[in-house]
């Protein structure tokens, strides 16, 4: 009979390390020791230099402006003359850009290098190409590296010859570069604990199920912040990692699998792949919580890359949606937003659909104005195409009702009557026009500043009615604000067509009609969506299968990995929340071997037992050197919990904190999603809290599955059934 749980299987491992006690006598050590401080020492060498020559570059670039500038002069007095003027401050910005790349290049190179001071290198491989050529040493770290005869000192670790250190298997093996497959032969792999010019460590490893670096690396207290994992990134994560770049990926791993930390060494991978080309403005990053995006913020400048764009759900729909709106119940039915789809593929206007443009109470533009321009364009169905048009018009029709504006006498007393310093602001000038013409030029400066909203409000289509046009196509009283957003991005084509990255994390945590609403607005991005089914604790989300209905539908394909091995809990822990899955689940999972303490289940007889045994859990995590967070399920158990422990309640963490690095919190089950912490105290863990329901099996399952390294479970009276044994 199978167990309900395995640990990761102990396979023979050849690997070798080295302690303090034994470098001296060890002569890898001592060699790597002397190669890293080469390296250490070159690496200060290049930094000083481009210091140097950047300031070169710099004063020369100053010298080379103030000189052209003084030899440039400009004369507009011919035709001839003009062009010829025009000629020289083309050459001279020509001369100027060249310096500034010059800069951007050396800068980029600092930049790696600064990096790279921190640790030079993380690994090292030697790989036998042809059997008549010396193997070829390679070390590999956060960036490349080259010296000034351009011979490599750290391979970046996103470069395709990198790859055979994370596919883990010595011996013959291939990478893909430039489109070609790459036979090589695998000798060494070798992995360094490096901290600036000094080796605290080696381990050679044939077969890394449980590589040295890797347990080392959990075994250490977490710190407030997330951590890139680049050099501990295991066999089935660097398949997310470099992934080819498809339309829809959808990456399913169970609780402290790596997913997050997968997620952001992909997009680390993308800009390397994509360097110059893919601007971080183009990635967005949907994360659960503002709690968890403090979390992972600095893992990517850690890797010398910029952070994307990064948003919630409520950040990315309230500026979308009419002031005041919020972003609503986001419940709504597929179905819902398919009817949407098809009465926008055949509708007419009426001339209700339009409203005025107003702003401070002045009508700028009239309802019957935007009903006229839309019966200038009735043979073009109404949809994106026309609206922009409509747009188009409508600006025009701003302008010149402004300049119109602009030429009347109650402006210019307007303008008159404004305080010096305004005029100032608007005009770099005390408003005095020596003639009409320029009175309607300061005039017209002045409306449309006032009034310059009203060219937000048409670029937005704030002109129509969507509610209506919802409302009399669907046959309904009203829209929901997602059926809102969605049928004008139907009616007008609103979305970001330039983003070419969406990250999704936590994807079980949305409806399927967000979902398809983010699929509809990044139209041409490419998707990554990570989640695990077991962690949706809230009711009506999406299913694997509803993603892949909406994805498929926008994209045409989904491909998909999965990640069935726990990294952030002890085996012990991991063993407890796997207690939760089905049986065909928990059989597929599997936990890195580690030093573990066994989990604490405290039933209560009483009340008077409880609070003792709650009050001393976490005055013993007070006293720990590391993070413990106390997870409820709700705001009011929270607020109960503080009622009862008054003075002695943890802080209780809102969507403005950002986590400490020791101590004891309280916090919510949303804003624990995605977090991990050394120690989780589960303050009731009784039915009361947790009956035995789908939904609540979810909720304890990620509770459970933030701790890392210890958890103590209480409850006020009988433990959940979902506790007992299976």
């Amino acid at each position: 009979m199978q167990e309900e749980f395995s640990h990761t299987p102990e396979l023979p491992i050849e690997e070798e390390g080295t302690s303090d006690n034994e470098a001296a006598d060890d002569p890898v050590f001592v060699a790597e020791q002397q190669h890293l401080a080469a390296t250490y020492a070159k690496l200060q060498e290049l930094g000083r230099s481009l210091v140097r020559k950047m300031e070169k570059t710099s004063a020369a670039a100053a010298a080379d402006k103030q000189s052209m500038s003084e030899e440039l002069s400009p004369d507009f007095a011919t035709y001839a003359d003009a062009m010829e003027t025009y000629a020289d401050f083309a050459a001279m910005n020509r001369i100027i850009d060249a310096y500034n790349l010059a800069q951007t290049v050396d800068a980029e190179k600092l930049a790696s290098i600064q990096l790279l001071l921190k640790q030079p290198y993380f690994a090292k491989v030697v790989l036998q190409f042809a059997p008549d050529q010396d193997p070829k040493e390679l070390y590999i770290g956060n960036a490349g590296v080259s010296d000034e005869s351009y011979k490599r000192l750290v391979v970046d670790w996103r470069s395709p010859v990198a790859e055979v250190y994370y596919n883990q298997d010595n011996g013959p093996t291939t990478y893909v570069a430039d489109g070609r497959t790459i036979h090589t032969d695998l000798l060494l792999r070798r992995q360094f604990d490096v901290e600036e010019d000094r080796l605290n460590a080696y381990f050679d490893t044939t077969v890394a199920i449980q590589d040295a670096l890797l347990l080392a690396s959990l075994s250490k207290r977490r710190t407030a912040q997330m951590q890139a994992i680049t050099a501990t990134i295991q066999k089935e994560q660097n398949l997310v990692v470099r992934h080819a770049d498809v339309p829809v990926l959808l990456v399913s791993g169970i609780a402290g699998s790596g997913k997050t930390s997968v997620l952001l060494q992909r997009i680390a991978y993308l800009f390397y792949q994509q360097r110059g080309t893919l601007d971080p403005r183009e990635v967005f990053l949907v994360t659960p919580n503002p709690v968890f995006r403090h979390y992972i913020e600095n893992v990517l400048p850690d890797l010398g890359e910029r952070n994307p764009e990064t948003l919630t759900w409520d950040e990315f729909a309230s500026p979308l949606l009419p002031h005041g709106t919020g972003s609503g119940d986001a419940n709504v039915e597929l179905d819902a937003l398919a009817r949407i789809d098809k009465a926008a593929a055949s509708f007419e206007f009426d001339p209700n659909d339009f409203k005025d443009i107003r702003i401070e109470d002045v009508r700028l533009i009239s309802a019957d104005q935007v009903r006229k321009v839309a019966t200038k364009f009735k043979r073009i169905p109404a949809g994106p195409h026309r609206v922009t048009l409509m747009r188009e018009e409508l600006h025009e029709r701003l302008n010149t009702r402004l300049a119109q504006m602009a030429g009347t006498e109650s402006v210019q007393d307007e303008i008159a009557a404004l305080p010096l310093e305004d005029q100032l602001h608007l005009f770099n000038s005390p408003f005095d026009p020596q003639n009409e013409e320029e009175a309607r030029s300061l005039a017209l400066i002045y409306v449309r500043d006032r009034y310059a909203a009203a060219f937000q409000a048409v670029e937005h289509d704030d002109w129509l009615r969507v509610d209506r046009v919802g409302m009399r196509l669907l046959g309904t009283d009203g829209l929901t604000p997602l059926e809102w957003l969605y049928l004008k991005m139907a009616l007008t084509g609103l979305g970001n067509p330039d983003a070419k990255y969406v990250m999704i994390d936590e994807v079980q945590d949305y409806t399927a009609a967000q979902l398809a609403v983010l699929a509809r607005y990044f139209r041409r991005a490419h998707f990554l969506l990570l989640g695990d089914l077991n962690q949706a604790i809230a009711e009506n989300t999406a299913t694997f299968d509803d993603v892949r209905t909406v994805f498929s539908a926008a994209r045409g394909s989904v491909e998909e990995c999965h990640l069935m091995t726990s990294y952030r809990s002890t085996p012990e822990i991991t063993a407890l929340f796997a207690r939760l899955l089905s049986p065909e689940e928990r059989l597929r999972i599997s936990s890195i071997q580690r030093d573990d303490t066994a989990p604490a289940l405290i039933a209560c007889a009483d009340e008077h037992a409880y609070e003792t045994e709650l009050r001393r859990a976490i005055e013993h995590a007070r006293n720990a050197e590391s993070l413990t967070a106390v997870v409820v399920p709700w705001k009011h158990e929270a607020r109960r919990l503080q009622t009862l422990l008054g003075d002695d309640a943890p802080p209780l963490v809102d969507t403005n904190n950002t986590l400490p690095e020791r101590g004891v919190i309280l916090i919510t089950l949303k804003l624990a999603k995605g977090l991990e912490f050394d120690q989780v105290i589960v303050p009731d863990a009784s039915e009361r809290v947790f009956p035995d329901t789908p939904l609540a099996r979810r909720r304890l399952y990620t509770t459970i599955s933030r701790a890392t390294r210890t958890i103590t479970i209480l409850a006020n009276g009988k433990l959940t059934p979902l506790l007992a044994q299976r």
